[in-house]
């Protein structure tokens, strides 16, 4: 999934923008309480359908939700929403794909937690789409699953601090997943090459126009807006304030800058614990889809410990420093698929989700 980016450069002081009137900012009240209902957990005896608001709380791609359910007596089955495409960042689906997997790997903990077992298949057909059958077993995976509603891509600096190498471990292992290989970067210097390959792919993508008005469609400003929507990239989710849309579009058109995104990416990069790259043996929605349920336990095992996580993917999303990066890895013939910063922060603002009917259709018999 693309790492998100704030768009208010560090020289703009919130208090400046109070003399514009402290009657334009919108209040948070309404959006907070979306936002509870959205993220409790489940009852004891879940229905599918509690099982797909679960399901959506996962990790995707610009807060896009490119998912479909389709529901019957056996189970569910993932498919995906190509209308909710972001063809400039992710021309291939392969970000579409991996939130999918994210998806998918949700809804099989939360299924698990509740005393249901899972089998999961992947239909590599001319529209991948992940079926998942459920049946009576024993409960497992519970701390993985009260993890979930707290899970978010934290989106700010971390504070600097070194974590453990027991923690490390306990996350790597959480994300192991047949088809996919987790490397973990805690180096200084290793960090620092990283870096330089973030603020290369930042620098190309800022320099491309289509980039920055594909972003700048998913953007919410306001709370009324990121209720109404139930998706994108809410302000205050990356640390900035909740505005009116319309000072936000202008803010954004005035700060959201290639020397300022390159400074805080290298400030977000120098105050994490550590980097994550997932590679799939292969590049095709196969593995993708792996990917994503291997970095949704990654994320959840994170979580449940205290650690955050945020996506640094430019060196993956540009298609000619994509091979330079994997160069790098000591890897030349694979394409990496997932870039992962790590470390403690504190919470930021969670982001909304699409109400669960507009995501899945009527319970089919079969």
């Amino acid at each position: 999934m693309p790492s998100r980016r704030t768009f208010i450069a560090s020289g703009l002081s919130v208090a400046a923008l109070g003399a514009l009137g402290c009657s334009l900012w919108p209040r948070l009240d309404g959006y907070r309480e979306e936002l509870e209902r959205q993220r409790r957990l489940l009852s004891s005896d879940p229905t599918l359908r509690e099982l797909v608001r679960m399901s959506t709380l996962a990790a995707n791609g610009h807060n896009t939700q490119p998912w479909k359910f389709r529901l019957d007596e056996r189970g569910a089955t993932i498919l995906p929403d190509l209308a909710r495409r972001t063809a400039v960042v992710d021309p291939d689906d392969h970000h579409l794909y991996v939130s999918l997997g994210c998806a998918a790997e949700n809804l099989i903990i939360a299924a698990n937690a509740h005393g249901l077992l899972t089998e999961a298949a992947i239909n590599d057909g001319p529209e991948p789409q992940i079926e998942i059958a459920l049946r009576n077993g024993p409960i497992r995976d519970g701390g993985l699953y009260e993890a979930i509603p707290l899970r978010q891509s934290t989106r700010s600096a971390f504070d600097g601090q070194q974590i453990s190498e027991h923690d490390i471990v306990l996350m790597k292992s959480a994300a192991q997943q047949e088809g996919v290989s987790v490397l973990i970067f805690t180096e200084r210097a290793q960090l620092d090459a990283i870096a330089e390959f973030v603020i290369e792919g930042n620098s190309a993508q800022m320099d491309d126009p289509a980039f920055v008005a594909e972003l700048r469609d998913w953007l919410r400003f306001s709370p009324g807006n990121a209720i109404t929507k139930g998706d994108g990239l809410f302000s205050p989710c990356s640390g900035n304030p909740a505005m009116p849309e319309w000072i936000g579009a202008r803010l954004f058109e005035t700060f959201f800058t290639k020397d300022s995104e390159n400074a805080k990416y290298r400030d977000h990069i120098q105050s994490s614990a550590g980097v994550a790259v997932f590679i799939g043996d292969q590049a095709d929605p196969t593995h993708w889809i792996r990917v994503g349920r291997s970095f949704e336990r990654f994320a959840l095992q994170a979580t449940a410990l205290g650690i955050r996580n945020a996506h640094i993917n430019q060196p993956i999303e540009v298609p000619s420093i994509r091979p330079e990066f994997a160069n790098w890895l000591g890897m030349p013939d694979v394409r990496p698929d997932l870039v992962v910063r790590f470390g403690r922060a504190p919470v930021l603002p969670m982001s909304l989700r699409r109400p669960v009917e507009d995501v899945i259709g009527p319970i089919r018999q079969v």
